[in-house]
């Protein structure tokens, strides 16, 4: 299988924006699609959570983009919850869902997944939310992983520490799936 990319070059923006490449450039050095060039060179590269924004705030389809699919880890001991909520992102079409019961077998998962999200219940025994959050942010490869704790209810100062501690944003049990939908699509959109 191959791996899905998180950081795309000009011509694949352009082939999933269904866009000439010089559209591309043209939005890109305008300021309107974010990336970077790599250095000693005039090459652009887009992160993916950056077309994603771009292409929401645009009205372009996602569906040119790996079908459409946002990779989300949920990690929580709650097998049946977890089940739950996988299904009913998997049958909205734009997710592909992978879960985990405990820190370890999210590590895993997340090393070989590289999810768009994860979203972490901060209240397993084997969780250290604030060195989960350094390890993700020190991986190459995960460091526009967007990560939600997953708590019960939080004052404003928890929540301000969640976010001091790294996580993007937080969720309090118990939520509905639209809650959590909305949280992942807000994620993606923040500009980083």
């Amino acid at each position: 299988m191959e791996k899905k990319k998180d950081v795309l070059t000009t011509g694949q923006v352009a082939k999933i924006c269904n866009v000439a490449p010089r559209t591309v450039s043209k939005w890109f050095d305008s300021g309107q699609l974010r990336g970077y060039r790599i250095p000693g060179s005039k090459d652009r590269r887009i992160p993916l959570s950056q077309l994603v924004r771009f292409m929401r705030a645009h009205g372009i389809p996602l569906n040119g983009l790996d079908g459409g699919t946002m990779r989300v880890l949920l990690v929580d001991n709650e097998e049946e919850r977890n089940n739950l909520i996988k299904e009913a992102l998997e049958k909205d079409g734009r997710y592909e869902v992978r879960t985990a019961e405990c820190g370890f077998d999210a590590g895993l998962i997340a090393e070989q997944f590289h999810p768009h999200v994860i979203f972490m219940d901060i209240m397993l025994e084997d969780i250290n939310p604030q060195r989960i959050c350094h390890v993700i942010r020190e991986t190459s490869e995960l460091q526009s992983t967007r990560i939600i704790a997953i708590t019960s209810a939080l004052t404003e100062g928890e929540g301000q520490a969640l976010l001091q501690q790294g996580f993007d944003d937080y969720l309090c049990k118990p939520f509905d799936i639209q809650q959590l939908i909305q949280c992942v699509d807000e994620s993606l959109s923040i500009v980083h």
